[in-house]
């Protein structure tokens, strides 16, 4: 199933419409390598001859959110972007240098809630973890390699 498949499969199920520019939205960000903003989705969309508004993008996006299938993340510099995600509970690491994400499960984030809600009497209902870095292809990039 391609990521664009995802994300209509997940209006679909949920019982909204699936128009032209939700299916539109959805393949810009199916075409996306890893972390984008709703203004790179204008602007590919732009360079493709594609004809859809920066209202409709942010309102498709905030929809794909809802369903869980499009994931919010707060960038090192205080921005944010999105990543197209499955809607399973889990992490990302993302480049710093070129914006590709990678999905990482849990690696003993689970235990560590559980542990700080103990010491602290909290009831940790959910938590977010995003790791940030230079992935391998940027690295060989710099490195000259």
């Amino acid at each position: 199933m391609t990521a664009a498949t995802t994300l209509l499969a997940a209006l679909e199920g949920s019982g909204h419409r699936t128009t032209g520019p939700r299916r539109i939205v959805a393949e810009l960000v199916a075409g996306q390598d890893g972390a984008f903003t709703a203004v790179g989705l204008e602007s590919a969309a732009r360079a493709g001859g594609v004809h859809v508004g920066r209202a409709t993008i942010f309102r498709a996006i905030e929809l794909f959110e809802s369903l869980g299938v499009v994931e919010r993340v707060d960038l090192p510099a205080g921005d944010h972007a999105y990543v197209a995600c499955v809607s399973h509970h889990h992490h990302h690491v993302i480049c710093t240098t070129c914006g590709r994400s990678t999905e990482v499960e849990d690696v003993g984030i689970e235990a560590l809630a559980r542990t700080v809600g103990r010491r602290t009497g909290f009831r940790v209902d959910e938590h977010r973890l995003e790791l940030f870095g230079i992935c391998p292809d940027c690295q060989r990039v710099a490195s000259g390699t």
